[in-house]
């Protein structure tokens, strides 16, 4: 990219205006640098109008296609139900937008693959996919730290996430295009454990689950609690956990196992570091759901997609990493729906 390039504002739509797509639109109109959010795009009319009177964007599209025909658009940030992901980065791609793609990247790995072949066609463009725990300061620390040998080599990562549970069951109703729960919440930790381990590849995966709370899982063969062990070449291994039925709050956390010592990044969830004491115990408050943990690291996410479009800085996180998340994540899914190992 040239300096003027580099020096000028990048400009973004976003389609997509839920509940995350919110927050993402709000970041990128009042929060993000060097950017501004020119445009919209949403088929639900109310979320249009949010975008318009709530966030002033000026350009707003109900069809996506429309938004990308925009030549004041230069990229594109896709936040929309994860079975048009490859679909509408390939036509962003091929419209000469960057684009950004909350996870998963697929549901499937031709479908990855697709994305990947049009990405290396363009190699001006930047494709990312939002793994956004890559970019939350304590998981880029641990991450430093394995890389500098300090817990010598890692051979087991053991990492969990972990929603309150929502009594009007959002998620159920989410369930049959989400892919399931680990591709949901765990392809989150899945990548996580590639990262610390350096990046192995993955040859068979197991999983069980249970139905605890939500009955109504079981007619597309989901669960609310779910358990998976990932084996690497080298020998490595994942121990990933997910559940939907936590009754205080959301907990994501991990710990990676070395041959000197171990990390461990964010036990007990904590919103603060006050611990009150008194008659009814000790206790500290947790945090409510995801966005609340990770609100810091969606902010870097977004500036580092920013900054990899204005050619201020590469990018580490990339499609294949995601494609390979991808496929880790339906072989756990297969295992689980079949009681066997699956070979990855």
């Amino acid at each position: 990219m040239n300096s003027n390039t580099m020096q000028a504002p990048l400009r973004v739509g976003i389609a997509g205006l839920g509940r995350l797509g919110k927050r993402h639109a709000a970041a990128l109109a009042f929060n993000t640098p060097n950017c501004k959010l020119v445009a919209a795009c949403s088929p639900v009319e109310a979320e249009r109008a949010y975008a318009r009177d709530q966030l002033g964007v000026a350009s707003i599209h109900e069809d996506l296609n429309a938004m990308l025909q925009d030549p004041h658009v230069d990229a594109v940030v896709l936040v929309t139900p994860t079975s048009l992901h490859a679909d509408q980065a390939i036509a962003a791609l091929k419209a000469g937008k960057h684009v950004f793609v909350e996870k998963p990247l697929a549901l499937n790995v031709p479908d990855c693959e697709r994305v990947l072949a049009v990405s290396e066609q363009h190699p001006d463009l930047v494709a990312m996919v939002g793994f956004v725990r890559r970019f939350d300061p304590s998981y880029l620390s641990a991450f430093q730290s394995v890389e500098s040998g300090e817990i010598g080599r890692p051979f087991l990562v053991r990492s969990q996430t972990c929603d309150q549970n929502d009594p009007d069951g959002f998620f159920v109703n989410f369930a049959p295009t989400s892919g399931g729960i680990f591709m949901d919440c765990s392809v989150h930790d899945i990548d996580l454990a590639r990262w610390m381990l350096g990046r192995p590849k993955a040859l068979r995966a197991f999983a069980t689950g249970t139905i605890a709370l939500h009955p109504g899982l079981q007619a597309c063969g989901d669960v609310d609690n779910g358990i998976a062990v990932v084996e690497f070449a080298g020998g490595a291994k994942a121990v990933l956990y997910a559940s939907r039925t936590m009754a205080h709050g959301h907990e994501t956390s991990t710990e990676i196992i070395g041959t000197e010592g171990k990390l461990l990044v964010g036990e007990h969830a904590a919103a603060n570091r006050v611990i009150q004491s008194d008659q009814y115990g000790v206790r500290h408050a947790v945090l409510k759901d995801f966005y609340e943990r990770f609100e810091a690291a969606f902010a870097a996410e977004m500036n580092a997609f920013v900054d990899a479009c204005r050619g201020v800085s590469p990018l580490t996180l990339t499609l294949s990493d995601a494609l390979e998340a991808t496929r880790i994540g339906l072989a756990i899914t297969r295992s689980l729906q079949s009681g066997m190992p699956e070979v990855v």
